[in-house]
């Protein structure tokens, strides 16, 4: 798959990348780290000297805010829904934009959420130049930074379609699965029906046997295997059902006579019925009507 055809894909844990391309975090508090001492030597100087002059706490701030308040302070390069590769030592520049309003740990910790996302890595593999904190193109972009941006794509888009691949075989297994469960319980339930319909045929039978039966009572369920105590309980069922069946029977239509379906004439008569049978007879010949004996 060419760049350009790059998805957004599900972001993974990227700490290596933004190690290795998030210069703007590395240059940053490499920066910072060189003038922090000059800071905290004045700072401990001016605690000496004049302890009511010590420079002011700045808040702490989780990175969900620092990221809001950056896109307040520059939207040029934080708002909006495409991301832009920062400009190196991006941090140094903020801090002299807003002094005070962030320290260094909540800035690293935006920066290195901010350059790992998938859209950070996209935008990176196809923008020319790296954007300042108004927007307007700050230095190019090296082949070294494509290189590992695009990498790290691959690999998660690797990740991402193994996923898919696990889920859709989860899916495919679950399916069969509830598949081969309802074919189950619909042959279950369809044996259920098949034996309770037998049970019902041989209620039926037996109910048939006992009224025309000349044995005795001891006899018959002997003949037919039945405890004599539960005689009276299975042909009281077999009776009931039969009742069931009688009345859910369509009731059959009384046979009309031939001449009720002759059309009536407007006076309410029918006609007189004609002679058919027209001058051949039965067995084909021509009728022959017999002469007076």
């Amino acid at each position: 798959m060419s760049t350009s055809d790059t998805p957004i894909i599900p972001e993974e844990a990227a700490q290596p990348v933004a190690e290795s391309i998030a210069e703007p975090v590395a240059e940053t508090v490499a920066d910072s780290a060189a003038v922090e001492p000059v800071a905290e030597t004045v700072a401990d100087t001016a605690v000496v000297e004049a302890p009511a002059a010590a420079a002011p706490k700045v808040p702490e701030m989780t990175p969900s805010e620092c990221a809001r308040q950056l896109k307040d302070r520059f939207p040029a390069l934080f708002a909006g829904t495409a991301a832009k590769p920062l400009k190196l030592r991006i941090q140094a520049d903020i801090k002299e934009r807003a002094p005070g309003v962030f320290t260094k740990a909540v800035m690293s910790a935006f920066l290195r959420r901010h350059t790992g996302t998938t859209a950070y890595l996209i935008a990176l593999t196809k923008a020319e130049h790296r954007f300042d904190l108004d927007g307007q193109p700050a230095g190019e972009i090296t082949d070294e930074h494509r290189q590992v941006a695009q990498e790290e794509l691959d690999r998660r888009r690797a990740v991402h379609q193994d996923r898919r691949a696990k889920d859709a075989e989860t899916e495919r297994a679950n399916r069969d699965k509830a598949r081969a469960e309802e074919r189950a319980a619909q042959t279950q339930q369809r044996e259920e029906q098949e034996l309770q319909e037998q049970k019902r045929r041989n209620r039926a039978q037996l109910l048939r046997d006992f009224e025309k039966t000349t044995l005795t009572r001891g006899n018959f369920c002997v003949l037919k295997g039945l405890p004599e105590a539960d005689l009276d309980r299975v042909l009281e069922i077999a009776r009931k059902e039969m009742a069931e069946w009688v009345a859910s029977r369509p009731a059959t239509p009384p046979i009309e006579h031939l001449d009720d379906r002759r059309p009536r004439r407007p006076d309410g008569d029918r006609p007189a019925r004609r002679d058919t049978r027209g001058p051949i007879g039965a067995s084909g010949s021509p009728r022959r009507d017999r002469a007076p004996r």
